[in-house]
C-alpha cells in the first residue's frame, strides 16, 4: 500500500484557483477534455470543500504510481482511512471503481458510467481568459495575447519568450509517437480549411509510411478526445468538413507560415462551441447556428466598400435559409449594415465574445 499512503499525503489546500464557468457539483463526476484545458484545477477547486484527511488523490500519469498495487488495495485503503472523496486523475478505467461517497475522475476521452455526471471541459473562452489574465492592463492587450498565444490556462502568465516552446511541448505531450505527431501537425496546418480525410491521408502518405486504417483510427481518437473538430456543411454530411483545433495558437507554434484568417476563424469556432450544441457551415458563411437562426462570418479586417460583394453573397445565402441575423466578427471594426429583411451587425471579437 506504499503508493496509496504516498498519495494520501498530497494536500491541495494552498493552490489558488480562478473560477471557471463549469464547476463540479455532482459527487460522482467524470471530467473529460483535451490536455491542459484545466481539468485538474477544477478538481482542486472541488477539494477545497474538504479537509485533506477526507480525500485520496491518485494520478495515474504519475510514474511513481503502480497500477496493480493501487487497484488491489484501493477499496481497503478507503475503508481503513474513512475517505469520503476519491480522485482518480488520468484514469483509464482498467479496473472496477471502489465504493466511495464522492468519486471524481479525469480522463481525455468521454466515458459513460451510470450514475456519473459528465463534464466536457474546453479550454478558456475569452471571458474566462480575462479573469485569468493578471498581466495585461486592458482588454485590447488581453485580446492580442489571446489571439497570439491561445486559450490554455497555463500559457497566460508565462514569460512571453517561453510561450511558443511550451505550446510545442504540449503538442508533443498529446502525441504518442512520430506518426501521431505528423497527423496532428497536418490537421493543425489545415485549420479552417475544407478538406476530406482522404485528401489529408494522400498528402501525408507522401511524407511518411502510413496505412489508411491507422490514419483514420488516429483521427477518430483525436476527435473523441476533443483535440480536433470536424465541422459539417449544413444538410450535406458527405461534403468535406472544416477542420478546427482546440487551441488555434498551435498553428503559430509549428509553422512560420501566417494564416491569420484561419486562426481567427478557429478562435470564433471555439467561442461558439461553448454556447451551442450544433454548428454548421454554409457557402460564404463560416458558421450557421440553426437553433438560433444566426449566421456568423469571420472577416478580421472588415471594410464596407472592399467587402461589399462578399456581403451581398452572404445575404443571398442567408436569405435562402430565412436566417434573420448575421454577425460579422472583426478584429476591431464596428458598424451596422442596413438590410430590409436581415439584421446585420459588424462587431469586434472582444465585444461579441463577452456579450
Amino acid at each position: 500500500m506504499k503508493n496509496l499512503e504516498a498519495c494520501y499525503e498530497i494536500n491541495f489546500s494552498k493552490i489558488n484557483f480562478i473560477e471557471r464557468k463549469v464547476k463540479i457539483e455532482n459527487p460522482k463526476t467524470i471530467i473529460s477534455g483535451a490536455p491542459k484545458t484545466g481539468k485538474s484545477y477544477l478538481i482542486y477547486d472541488f477539494l477545497s470543500n474538504f479537509k485533506a484527511k477526507d480525500y485520496l488523490y491518485v494520478d495515474f500519469s504519475d510514474l511513481r504510481n503502480n497500477l496493480n498495487d493501487i487497484s488491489k488495495n484501493l477499496q481497503e485503503f478507503i475503508k481503513k482511512n474513512e475517505n469520503s472523496v476519491l480522485i482518480l486523475e488520468n484514469f483509464d478505467f482498467s479496473f472496477l471503481l471502489p465504493q466511495c461517497e464522492n468519486i471524481i475522475i479525469s480522463t481525455t476521452s468521454k466515458q459513460n458510467i451510470e450514475g456519473f455526471e459528465q463534464i466536457n471541459l474546453n479550454a478558456l473562452d475569452f471571458e474566462e481568459y480575462l479573469l485569468h489574465d493578471n498581466k495585461h492592463q486592458n482588454i485590447t492587450q488581453s485580446f492580442n495575447s489571446f489571439l497570439k498565444f491561445g486559450n490554455l490556462p497555463e500559457i497566460i502568465n508565462l514569460e512571453e519568450h517561453k510561450k511558443i516552446q511550451r505550446l510545442q511541448e504540449i503538442i508533443k505531450l498529446i502525441c504518442k509517437d512520430e506518426t501521431q505527431y505528423e497527423i496532428i501537425k497536418i490537421m493543425i496546418e489545415n485549420i479552417d480549411e475544407k478538406k476530406s480525410l482522404f485528401q489529408l491521408f494522400n498528402s501525408l502518405k507522401t511524407k511518411i509510411k502510413l496505412s489508411k486504417d491507422k490514419f483514420y483510427e488516429i483521427c477518430k481518437i483525436l476527435e473523441n478526445n476533443k483535440i480536433i473538430f470536424f465541422l459539417s456543411k449544413y444538410n450535406q454530411e458527405k461534403t468535406s468538413k472544416k477542420i478546427f483545433c482546440y487551441n488555434y495558437s498551435f498553428l503559430n507554434a509549428i509553422s512560420y507560415t501566417k494564416k491569420f484568417k484561419n486562426e481567427f476563424s478557429n478562435m470564433i469556432f471555439l467561442e461558439l462551441l461553448n454556447k451551442n450544441d450544433e454548428i454548421f457551415y454554409l457557402d460564404n458563411i463560416d458558421f450557421y447556428i440553426k437553433s438560433k437562426n444566426i449566421a456568423i462570418v469571420s472577416i478580421p479586417f472588415f471594410n464596407t466598400s472592399l467587402n461589399n460583394n462578399l456581403v451581398k453573397k452572404i445575404i443571398k445565402n442567408a436569405s435562402e435559409l430565412n436566417i434573420n441575423e448575421i454577425n460579422i466578427i472583426t478584429i476591431s471594426n464596428s458598424e451596422k449594415i442596413n438590410d430590409p429583411k436581415i439584421k446585420i451587425n459588424v462587431i469586434p471579437f472582444y465585444e461579441w465574445a463577452i456579450s
